[in-house]
């Protein structure tokens, strides 16, 4: 059995939702953009390292006085350290049947793509695209697309062969394909129609200058 990093249902502890929290990862992540150990800003500051060691991760208040401080030492304004968390989280409600019809490149006839959401430059540095493609008696078969990141697929209704690199996977309700989307992929043969998928597309966004 594959043991996960990461618990997709774990809930974050609770202090992690207050301010101290995001102060101290911003504290943290400035200290090491430059290159400046713990003992190093102790000096700068004079504040002790068991003190630093409480703000970053989040355990003390700091008084605006030390933030100034740490503004000061750091070379960054004040305000820098809320950016964490007065930063906003969005998430995308799309009711069924409301999707954005979209036309991908390399489309062919009889291929309909519903973009069900879109959340463009975000704190994770990951783009994440979900389609409903629906596949219909009209629908041409073709092997062409190829582009960064990693996609999933997961079959809803009708049966397809599909091709990714130079394997074929036969896909049925129920299943799934997961894989590089830097290899040629595409439905091969047109199984049983019409044919519905989930495909979510992940790729990292880039970064601005």
């Amino acid at each position: 059995m594959t043991q996960l990093l990461q618990d997709p249902h774990s809930v974050r502890e609770e202090r992690e939702k207050v301010l101290e929290v995001a102060i101290g990862r911003e504290v943290r992540a400035f200290r090491k953009q430059q290159g400046i150990t713990v003992a190093e800003l102790s000096k700068l500051t004079d504040l002790s390292i068991g003190m630093l060691s409480k703000i970053e991760n989040g355990n003390t208040s700091p008084s605006l006085t030390t933030l100034q401080t740490l503004a000061n030492a750091l070379s960054v304004p004040l305000t820098a350290f809320f950016k964490g968390y007065e930063e906003k989280r969005e998430a995308l409600h799309t009711k069924a049947g409301q999707g954005l019809e979209i036309e991908r490149a390399g489309t062919r006839a009889g291929h309909q793509y519903s973009l069900l959401g879109h959340i463009g430059s975000n704190s994770s540095g990951v783009i994440v695209e979900p389609y409903l493609i629906t596949l219909s008696t009209e629908s041409d078969t073709f092997k062409t697309f190829q582009h960064d990141g990693i996609e999933m697929i997961y079959m809803l209704e009708g049966k397809v062969d599909y091709l990714h690199g130079s394997e074929i996977y036969p896909l049925e309700p129920g299943d799934t394909l997961f894989f590089d989307a830097d290899a040629p992929h595409g439905p091969e043969r047109l199984v049983e129609l019409p044919t519905r998928y989930l495909s979510v597309i992940c790729y990292p966004q880039q970064k601005k200058g």
